[in-house]
């Protein structure tokens, strides 16, 4: 089983990193769609699928903080398991995430690095000790 989502259901316009820096940054998507459908996948040990294309294209900052803020809230053995990226129109983007992204996020979580917030969020999921937890800011 899989679940697929794409990011032009978020918006055909991704921004920048944060939301103190843009509208539809990569930190809004990440904490109002992306946390919230890898927990699912997770608890139904179903793979998600997320789609790149069909968007206008996106600042590298943006994949940065919403993959990597994953990376850090459940790690990277979860999400390499339950993860995939897939884009027909730039498939260079998924390699970026994979070999840049993920590796230096990965690194942040095991030096206790937390991930800068720049609003209120909803409670979102993460992953300690092998049991989905609820944090908030």
């Amino acid at each position: 089983m899989e679940n697929t989502i794409y990011i032009k259901d978020f918006t055909e316009y991704p921004g920048l990193r944060h939301c103190s820096v843009s509208d539809d940054s990569g930190e809004e998507y990440y904490h109002s769609v992306l946390n919230n459908a890898f927990k699912n996948s997770y608890e139904k040990k179903e793979r998600l699928v997320v789609n790149l294309d069909f968007t206008a294209g996106y600042a590298p900052s943006f994949l940065d903080e919403a993959f990597g803020n994953l990376i850090y809230d459940f790690g990277i053995d979860a999400v390499n398991n339950l993860l995939e990226i897939i884009s027909e129109q730039e498939p260079d983007l998924k390699e970026m995430i994979l070999s840049e992204t993920f590796p230096q996020w990965e690194e942040r979580r095991n030096n206790n690095d937390e991930p800068k917030k720049t609003k209120k969020h909803k409670d979102w999921f993460s992953l300690v000790d092998g049991k989905l937890s609820s944090k908030n800011d």
